[in-house]
């Protein structure tokens, strides 16, 4: 950080977030996790989310509401906060505004690069994806630094003309995912044949999960997760077994029930669900893409393009490996980065006075 403030002063920081609470995904638990933390360590963090807004229903998937018009408010809202730091933390209609405001004020900010949005975009629209990441990487580039989870997304992203790319990893909750204690009882029965090749995460196109269900594999396929691509999932494939969205000690739960965690994404930016897995003793399969790659080492999980392949091989692997290497992955060091990565400013609020909404 470099704004003169003694190590470890208290920050006001203020994320601004297109992806938050009543949605579920890795954004919003990433954000989450970090305002705990932040607010553990002594500082003061808010994020401003699309349900401070009107909004409407983002086309193709009704489950996220984009902010209508945010502008006016907006700009009330983080003035009404008085921030230290601001963190755009997305690229849709609430971090656009933010970027523009922060801009027009001549107040530096830090982005975040969460989501293969042009690939998303394009699985979705086929909007081509060289056009997305050229309005993106102008986006990213007037901010003071872009926060990436991965060694090999910064690669990707530096070869596209990206810049100030900093290093922000995650964590994993470690007390909630954890691996079945024979002390507590049997470990999950699904009441189904196994091994159990388990899927955890949105039910949406862009997660590719077609190339796992219509893999030959012996036992039972679950898919833990819902979303807009559920209903025809289900329609397609009547012997998976679909259980809907699971949270807290049963989500935990349904990872440890599981003998192989398949991942078939080709486009996260890194894959919390790789961690929990892991966290709770299950192996994982995947493709050798960006995120798998750059946390499934040896031993703990298998990466082969043959997606079949990688899963039937995960069943060898040792339980007590994988949750080992998700012990190294803390929160509290994911924090840490955050802070290191923040561009803190000093403003005088009191110039830009105008009667605005508490943020309480």
């Amino acid at each position: 950080m470099t704004d003169g403030s003694a190590p470890g002063a208290a920050l006001r920081v203020l994320i601004i977030s297109d992806a938050w609470h009543p949605q579920v995904n890795g954004v919003v638990r990433t954000l989450s996790t970090l305002v705990d933390e932040l607010t553990l360590m002594g500082h003061k963090a808010e994020v401003i989310g699309p349900d401070r807004f009107t909004s409407i229903p983002c086309p193709t998937y009704p489950e996220i509401r984009l902010a209508l018009l945010p502008r006016r408010r907006l700009a009330k809202l983080i003035a009404s906060f008085m921030p230290a730091a601001i963190h755009i933390a997305t690229e849709g209609p609430l971090g656009i505004a933010a970027r523009a405001y922060c801009r027009r004020h001549g107040l530096p900010f830090t982005t975040a690069f969460h989501t293969k949005f042009a690939e998303y975009l394009y699985a979705r629209t086929r909007v081509p994806t060289r056009l997305t990441y050229s309005w993106l990487r102008n986006f990213h580039n007037t901010g003071a630094g872009t926060m990436v989870a991965t060694r090999s997304l910064a690669e990707d992203l530096s070869a596209r003309g990206f810049t100030r790319l900093k290093a922000w990893t995650r964590g994993v909750d470690l007390s909630l995912f954890r691996p079945h204690d024979p002390a507590q009882g049997p470990r999950l029965d699904w009441g189904l044949p196994r091994p159990i090749f388990l899927y955890v995460g949105r039910v949406a196109v862009e997660k590719n999960i077609g190339a796992f269900l219509d893999l030959d594999l012996p036992g039972s396929k679950v898919v833990v997760g819902d979303g807009p691509q559920r209903a025809a999932l289900e329609q397609r494939y009547p012997r998976v077994h679909f259980t809907g969205a699971r949270f807290g000690a049963d989500l935990a739960a349904a990872y440890a029930g599981g003998d192989a965690f398949v991942f078939p994404s080709r486009t996260d930016t890194f894959g919390l669900v790789l961690l929990e897995s892991l966290a709770c003793g299950t192996p994982v399969a995947a493709y050798p893409v960006t995120g798998p790659r750059d946390v499934v080492v040896p031993g703990v999980g298998a990466l082969d393009e043959d997606l079949r392949a990688a899963a039937l091989r995960a069943l060898d692997c040792d339980r007590a490996a994988c949750r080992a290497h998700a012990e190294t992955f803390s929160w509290q060091a994911c924090t840490q980065l955050f802070l290191h990565n923040l561009q803190p400013f000093a403003h005088d609020w009191a110039a830009d006075a105008t009667p605005a909404p508490s943020l309480a």
